[in-house]
């Protein structure tokens, strides 16, 4: 497993001045138990052996780096995608879920519980538990359970309780809030099995030390290809754990930029995107603080976005501390320029991204232009099956 930034986070959770534990006192005792035994089952040979087995012969990984010729041709530079579209389910969610479902097995829990915004971590979570024989509930936003409806369907077929939640805007932000509010009722019994590398330590750090194979890998890959390192790494931005796992096995590499890319939405204005390192303030969310997404009073903003699984008006806190200290850079691109990426990449490549990662191309283009002859490695966090009717909705398919 792979340390991040100057060995963060440190023994508070901190990343920088970010993350930390802003729990109800019920839930400590249970975080630093989580703490412990996630330390304990990552340094050891035996469980680690079982997972990277898993991940070889359930997942499917390594996830290929496939050169994008086309692409390439026309942005002036070389493009390499790492396929994790490729993986069992779809996307990257499934590094997170096989590694925290085995981790919950073996502390012993007696249920599953977790959230889901674009369907793919509740598609992961159910399918890892189904895996290994474990019961899963999942609460998803009931905004996006009517537009990632083959997700529900498939969660369900996997055996997994899909539970809709109206409160709120009913989106990921509101998913999140029951799964925690589930958490709490039996904190000991319950396994929360946590999406995004949001939320109190140390589901940050546990998060990308799960998905930081995507980055190990792909810089392997990078250099048997090319014989050099990618000039930059580019990912998508919600909650941020592909682009964490992307980014941490680069982190130390200075001459590698690493770029994330949010959701900018409709526009600028407060309500119509999601970027929330480009234009939130810090503050509290879900267990941590980072940058948010917030009116004049420190009132929590819906977002927009649409992609569902970017729809969320926080980010992780390895990412904001990345941003702070200019290690990453981080921009927004809008509804329109990612729906124009996706088709893009799907005439020029045959390759049919989801509508997450289809801002990271988009925002990946513009870096481009600006870096003619460099070499871009983009995290193709996931497959776009799943948006299909909403491409539709949209005008953008059939």
């Amino acid at each position: 497993m792979t340390g991040g930034v100057g060995g963060y986070p440190d023994a508070r959770g901190r990343f920088g001045a970010f993350g930390g534990r802003y729990v109800p006192e019920t839930l400590m005792g249970a975080l630093k138990r989580l703490e412990s035994e996630a330390r304990e089952a990552l340094a050891d040979a035996s469980f680690l052996a079982r997972l990277d087995a898993e991940l070889d012969r359930w997942v499917g990984r390594p996830s290929p780096l496939t050169p994008a010729p086309r692409l390439s041709a026309a942005w002036g530079v070389e493009v390499l995608l790492k396929r994790e579209d490729l993986n069992h389910t779809g996307a990257h969610k499934i590094n997170n879920a096989l590694g925290q479902a085995l981790l919950a097995q073996k502390m012993g829990a007696k249920r599953i519980v977790a959230e889901t915004g674009a369907g793919q971590h509740g598609v992961a979570s159910a399918a890892a538990c189904a895996r290994l024989g474990m019961g899963c509930r999942v609460y998803m936003g009931a905004v996006d359970v009517e537009r990632q409806a083959p997700n529900v369907a498939r969660m369900k077929l996997f055996g997994a309780e899909v539970v809709p939640v109206t409160a709120g805007d009913a989106t990921l932000r509101a998913a999140i809030d029951e799964a925690m509010r589930d958490w709490v009722s039996d904190p000991l019994g319950t396994f929360y099995l946590l999406g995004s590398a949001v939320g109190p330590h140390p589901y940050p750090w546990l998060v990308r030390e799960l998905q930081s194979v995507i980055g190990r890998e792909a810089r392997q890959q990078a250099l048997a290809t090319t014989g050099r390192l990618p000039d930059v790494v580019v990912a998508c931005v919600g909650g941020g754990s592909n682009a964490i796992g992307a980014f941490a096995p680069f982190v130390e590499d200075d001459a590698v930029a690493l770029l994330g890319v949010e959701a900018g939405g409709s526009g600028p204005g407060l309500g119509q995107h999601a970027a929330t390192i480009v234009h939130g303030r810090p503050g509290v969310l879900h267990g941590t603080y980072s940058q948010l997404l917030q009116d004049e009073h420190g009132q929590i903003h819906e977002t927009h976005s649409v992609s569902a699984g970017l729809d969320y008006p926080g980010v992780g806190p390895e990412h904001a501390h990345l941003a702070a200290t200019g290690r990453a850079t981080y921009t927004a691109a809008t509804d329109t320029e990612a729906l124009d990426a996706l088709e893009e990449v799907a005439r020029m490549e045959g390759i049919l991204v989801a509508l997450e990662t289809a801002h990271a191309f988009a925002g990946a283009r513009v870096w481009a232009a600006a870096n003619p002859g460099k070499t871009v490695l983009i995290c193709v966090s996931g497959r776009g099956d799943k948006d299909l009717g909403i491409l539709q909705s949209v005008g953008r398919a059939g």
